[in-house]
């Protein structure tokens, strides 16, 4: 038997598959499965340039208030 990853597309395409397997035709192993991604890539693109630089130059400044007070 081969075993292959689908994605479904729409809402009735497990009802398809559930009728399928009650056919025998085939089985069903898992109803999810996460692929990991990376938070690098899930979140790419998400905020504008301008937004992200400020974002980095306060969390730098934060650190070296930090670092400056212990």
């Amino acid at each position: 038997m081969d075993t292959v990853i689908i994605q479904l597309t729409t809402p009735k395409t497990m009802k398809l598959l559930r009728e399928l397997e009650e056919l025998h035709l085939l089985r069903v192993l898992k109803k999810n499965i996460s692929t990991k991604m990376r938070l690098s890539d899930k979140y790419a693109g998400k905020l504008p340039i301008s937004v992200a630089e400020d974002l980095q130059k306060h969390i730098e400044q934060s650190r070296n208030e930090w670092d400056n007070n212990i």
